[in-house]
């Protein structure tokens, strides 16, 4: 990769770290508007309903964390291309892949 590639590949991953804490961010004051609206309008005695946004809201940052910091971040470089493709030409049987 050369310089400008690995600078543009950096600014990615940092864009994405940035933007999963702003994600989070998000998601604690839904989450903090939620509680109040279930404890305002059942006393903090009735059924808990807010857990069921909470799980949704849990999923989804998980798949955000593993988006930013995880397994999906894996740069693709020029010997991964050169590697599907010549697996690409094994399957095929030897001939290049049709465009």
């Amino acid at each position: 990769m050369t310089d400008d590639e690995v600078r543009k590949a950096a600014r990615k991953n940092l864009k994405a770290r940035n933007d999963f804490k702003v994600m989070l961010a998000i998601f604690i004051v839904v989450a903090l508007i939620l509680l109040a609206v279930w404890f305002f309008s059942t006393g903090g005695t009735g059924y808990f309903w807010p857990a069921w946004p909470y799980l949704g809201l849990a999923i989804a940052a998980v798949f955000a964390g593993l988006d930013a910091y995880g397994i999906t971040r894996k740069t693709i470089t020029e010997a991964d291309v050169d590697a599907e493709i010549a697996r690409m030409n094994r399957r095929s049987g030897g001939g290049t892949p049709a465009a």
